[in-house]
Formats: C-alpha cells, structure tokens, sequence
C-alpha cells in the first residue's frame, strides 16, 4: 500500500514539473468531458421523463388525434364520469398555454388548475418567496417556478405577459419534479378566458388512480367511455404520453449520443498521446529508475497513475463547469406543449468524473506498456 502511494506521489511530482504541458492536456480533457456532461444531462433528463416506474400512478386524457394544447379541447363536464370510473382516484382538468408548439429552447408554459386543486395536481410544490394568499386573492396571480423565474428574471409583483397571457407573479415556487420549475399556475378559469378557449373547455384531464396496476384498464376504460361523444379521448400514461407528444424533441436528444462518442475519443486520443510524449521524453529517467530497482510493473502503475490524475482533474474541472453552467443557464426543451428541463443531477456528475478518471487509466495503459517494455541498456545509451 505504502509502494502504491509513494508511486501516485511521484506521478504527481512528475506532472507538476511540466506545468504547461499538464495544464494544456487538462484543459483538452474538461473540455471534452464539458460537452460529455452536458450531453448526459439531456439523457438522463429524457430518461427520467420518460421511464415508466412502479410508483406512477397518472394518466393523461387528452383529445383523440389532437398534439399541440390549443387544438386538444375537451369539455370540463368529463371530469365527472371519469371519477366514476372504477379505480380512478382524482380527477383535475388542465388547460396549457404555450407561446411555441414547435420544438424550442424557450418554451413557456402556462398551467390552468382549479383553485382547490393545486395542490392535489402539484402536491410536492413549497413556495420559497411570495405566497399562495396572494395568488388566491387575484384572479390575475400566477405561482411561477423557480428555474422559469430565474430565467426570465420574475419576482412576485411583477408583471408578465407571454403567450397573449397578462399575470402577476404572486409567487415563486419549488418543486423535486422538473417540470414543475418550468412552468406558471394560474387560476383555471382565468387562463380559460385569457386564452379564449372558453368556460367549461380544458386542454386535457389528469387522472390519478389508485394503483399503478390499473393503469391500463382505467385507460381503456376513459377512451371506451367517450369513444363515441363528440369528443373523443385518447389516454395514456403520463411518462408515455410525454415521448409521443414529444417524439421530435426525443429524437434530437438521442441524436446528441454520438456528440458524447466523440468527446470520449477524444478526450482518450489526447491523454494517450500526451502520455506516449511523456514516455518518448523520459527513457533515460525510467531506465535510471529500472537500475535502481524499481521493476516494470512500478514504471507502467507510474504512468497509469499520471494518466489518472490527468483524467481527474480534467473531468473534475470539465463536470464541475458544465454542471454550473446548465443550472445558471436553467435550459428547457419544449415541443407540442412538453417541456423537459435540462438540469444535472448527483447522478450524472458522479458518472462524469467517475467516466473521466477510468478514461484517463483506460487511455494510459498502452503507454504504461511501452514504458515497461523498453530496453534499460537501450534507453541509457539514447
């Protein structure tokens, strides 16, 4: 153990000697791993939206063959033989403004619930400035989430109009849920008017049930029930409606998979050739280290240990920088009235640096051959 620790030691001695040129291959690395993060944010943000669990327990009744919110249309009065429905356990209707149904980096989103409800459809929201006093007071309020407050600069009293919508931010709120910092809740009938679709439409229902099990039979259920009114329905899971509204969105982010294959490579090309330089530039000190006793195997584990520190602290700088940057920036996706916040999570920045230091080993090892296999009597004499 002790051996092990005094040859990271020299590797660390070894690097520093040559600042610039360690400073530059780190630099290459964290800007590698900058884009590699970023990429796995956007998966993993798809990932969670869109992969069913056992603890989903939503469905989502939208109008047959309908897409974007202003053109799905249901009349409110569902909501009351839906809750007949066996197995159904609340039912919220919605109405969704948004300013762009097409696929955007700047989607906002307006939320219509009724009053009592709110906190039955959003149940895990906690205001963090402003109240929910305010906002039952106005028939104008909206409770704005945080990351879309942040983003656009909103405080309570403010004033915003977006999407033909006029509010005044009551509140700002929080949630665990990602969408939900996306977005601003109003009053349903205030959005219904706002939006002139009219008292009594809404843009969809969500339904909960009571267990996930049911999800399937209450969904066929709701759709068999409407099958033949003016208004058919379509239903669906909440995460399965969100990848096929969204189809467009998900194939963009799945396509940026190949810009995290490039930044790998490239990030293992640059430690690998950085570390060969490194073994080509030091054959007189590792043979003098092989005549002092060190064998093969110390030389090779003192250039896996300078591949990775290289690695850790390129992907530590380059994780750590695009982390923040993607929380500064609080960047959404939206397309078709979805949104998907793209936000970093523990997961994902762990993975990146955890990636980064077994690139940086993994990009060393033909190096460390190299360096173990050359000729004591060759390199002293070179």
């Amino acid at each position: 153990m002790n051996a092990l620790l005094n040859l990271l030691h020299l590797a660390w001695k070894q690097l520093t000697r040559h600042r610039v040129r360690s400073l530059l291959t780190v630099i290459g690395v964290a800007s590698g791993m900058f884009l590699f993060t970023a990429v796995e944010t956007m998966q993993r943000s798809l990932s969670v939206a869109t992969e069913a669990t056992a603890a989903d327990t939503t469905l989502v009744v939208y109008r047959q063959n309908r897409f974007c919110p202003s053109t799905s249309r249901l009349p409110e009065h569902y909501a009351e033989e839906i809750r007949r429905i066996e197995g159904v356990r609340e039912v919220i209707p919605v109405q969704i403004v948004v300013n762009n149904c097409g696929a955007s980096l700047d989607v906002i989103t307006f939320r219509g619930v009724p009053e009592g409800l709110l906190t039955k459809f959003a149940p895990e929201i906690s205001v963090i400035s402003g109240g929910f006093d305010d906002w039952a007071k106005r028939d104008d309020g909206a409770l704005l989430g945080e990351v879309f407050a942040m983003r656009r600069g909103l405080k309570p009293g403010d004033r915003f109009d977006a999407a033909g919508v006029k509010v005044q931010v009551s509140g700002v709120i929080r949630s665990p849920f990602a969408q939900d910092n996306n977005v601003g809740y109003v009053k349903l009938p205030f959005l219904q008017q706002a939006s002139r679709a009219g008292l009594g439409i809404v843009t969809q229902f969500n339904v909960r049930v009571h267990n996930a099990a049911d999800l399937d039979r209450v969904a066929r259920a709701i759709d068999e029930r409407f099958r033949t009114d003016q208004q058919p329905t379509d239903t669906k899971p909440e995460k399965a409606f969100f990848a096929e509204t969204a189809s467009e969105l998900i194939e963009l982010i799945e396509f940026t998979r190949w810009l995290g294959v490039g930044a790998v490579l490239a990030v293992a090309a640059l430690v690998a050739n950085a570390l060969l330089l490194i073994v080509r530039g030091r054959v007189k000190e590792n043979a003098v280290l092989r005549t002092l006793g060190y064998p093969g195997r110390a030389i090779a584990a003192l250039v896996i240990g300078e591949g990775g520190f290289l690695g850790l602290m390129g992907g530590l700088a380059g994780v750590g920088l695009s982390a923040a940057f993607l929380r500064w920036q609080s960047f959404t996706f939206g397309n078709e009235g979805q949104t998907l916040a793209i936000q970093p999570d523990a997961t994902v920045i762990a993975t990146g640096i955890t990636f980064a230091l077994m690139l940086g080993i993994a990009a060393s090892l033909w190096p460390a051959w190299q360096a173990m296999s050359q000729s004591i009597v060759k390199n002293l004499r070179s």
